[in-house]
């Protein structure tokens, strides 16, 4: 069978699948269905870049630069595996046909090295430093990709949504914080055709392992806090222990209501936060803490019943960041609604004030970079008050504008609200 993430099966012409593909994505681009050669995770990908009405022309635009980007860089986790990454891979980078690129959780460059020709001819597509990657910003690429379906990937050629790109093929792996599964960024090669062979993406594959390895060996084999992870998931992944456990429904919000209330719930509250005012046998909820227990051992203790140790989770990440005044690291962390799925009113609370509190801090000092990630998100796609804060960004010279005007012109017609705003207040 063959694998989905090659861009290339044994004995294709490269020259003729090039040509097939610039076909293909010129008829997508003008409505036609997408047909073959091209790869289901290229199209899936072509579909997201239309949605995101990412433009087939865009060139990446450079978000940060000069000592705001040394800050960053030098912040960034994978800043401390960098010599691994150069080792590594560093002879592909010096060869004078490649390069070598990390990007950290939003698809923004953090490093690109190589050959100073190579760069030079990168830099006219602004495949920098501090450029944003990510899909819905620059379309199909393979780091931006690779972000996007959690998944090392290779991205040949006329695969690229973006024209400007298509001279080049690259392969690219996520990297994720071998403690929590947190994304961190992912690792990137790139260079002519002949990086759609299998080697460059098993090469990738491998760098990022070992710097997750690595990363995993600086806490000297340590055993770290458990992490509850609730974002963007139906049912919690509880890390941090022998193997990663998947919870059920209930007992994810038990757990994450424990571990929002460190100083314990009696059952009457517990059964308000997860039954409401439904009349509900007491005995369900001691069921439920007593299946709990079988499953994790004697995490929990009674009277009140609490968490007998501190239970890490990436609500509070998102929260600590918020609290820090970071919007850009709490919306990296920020993987979706709270146990979307979850009508239980305690958890109901908890996942409208985080997203409430997300999007203040978003609209109360608006960045393009943000606003446009949180618009390009299943969760953000819909939400007129923030594509109208980005459109606000975006000043008329800029190319971004005419379809940031259609898209806010679409969602206010949707919500009825066509006749609401001030004459011109969306003219291009």
């Amino acid at each position: 069978m063959r694998n989905p993430w090659l861009a290339l099966e044994t004995g294709a012409d490269p020259a003729e699948r090039v040509g097939l593909l610039r076909r293909a994505h010129e008829e997508f681009l003008s409505g036609a269905p997408i047909a073959d050669p091209v790869r289901g995770v290229v199209a899936d990908s072509w579909r997201r870049c239309a949605g995101a009405l990412v433009r087939p022309e865009t060139v990446a635009h450079v978000d940060l630069a000069g000592p705001a980007l040394t800050a960053h860089r030098a912040a960034h986790p994978l800043a401390r595996v960098m010599p691994l990454i150069r080792e590594l891979l560093g002879t592909v980078a010096d060869d004078g046909a490649h390069l070598l690129s990390v990007c950290d959780a939003s698809g923004r460059m953090l490093w690109v090295e190589g050959h100073a020709q190579v760069r030079r001819r990168a830099e006219a597509m602004n495949f920098v430093p501090g450029a944003r990657w990510a899909e819905p910003a620059m379309g199909t690429n393979a780091p931006g990709t690779a972000l996007a379906v959690d998944h090392a990937v290779q991205i040949f050629a006329a695969e690229h949504y973006s024209r400007v790109v298509q001279p080049w093929t690259c392969a690219a792996a996520p990297v994720h914080d071998p403690r929590t599964g947190r994304l961190l960024g992912a690792v990137d090669i790139t260079g002519g055709d002949h990086l759609a062979a299998p080697q460059s993406l098993a090469l990738v594959q491998a760098t990022a392992r070992a710097a997750e390895s690595q990363l995993a060996g600086e806490d000297g084999g340590a055993r770290g806090p458990q992490l509850l992870q609730v974002l963007g998931r139906d049912e919690a992944l509880l890390r941090g222990g022998p193997a990663p456990v998947r919870l059920g429904r209930r007992h994810s919000e038990i757990l994450l209501l424990l571990a929002a209330h460190p100083e314990g719930l009696t059952g009457d509250r517990l059964s308000l936060e997860l039954y409401g005012e439904r009349d509900v046998n007491p005995v369900t909820l001691r069921a439920e803490l007593s299946r709990l227990r079988q499953l994790l051992g004697p995490v929990l203790a009674s009277r009140p019943y609490r968490l007998r140790d501190p239970l890490d989770t990436d609500l509070a990440v998102v929260t600590e960041a918020l609290d820090a005044a970071d919007p850009g690291a709490a919306l990296a962390a920020y993987r979706g609604p709270l146990l979307p799925l979850s009508e239980a009113p305690g958890i109901v609370r908890l996942r409208r004030a985080l997203e409430d509190r997300l999007r203040h801090r978003l609209l109360s000092a608006p960045r393009a970079d943000l606003l446009e990630t949180w618009v390009h998100s299943v969760w953000g796609e819909d939400d007129l008050e923030v594509w109208e804060a980005l459109l606000a960004t975006r000043p008329g010279h800029d190319p971004l504008r005419a379809p940031t005007v259609a898209r806010v012109r679409a969602l206010r017609r949707a919500y009825g609200l066509d006749g609401a705003g001030p004459r011109g207040a969306y003219g291009t």
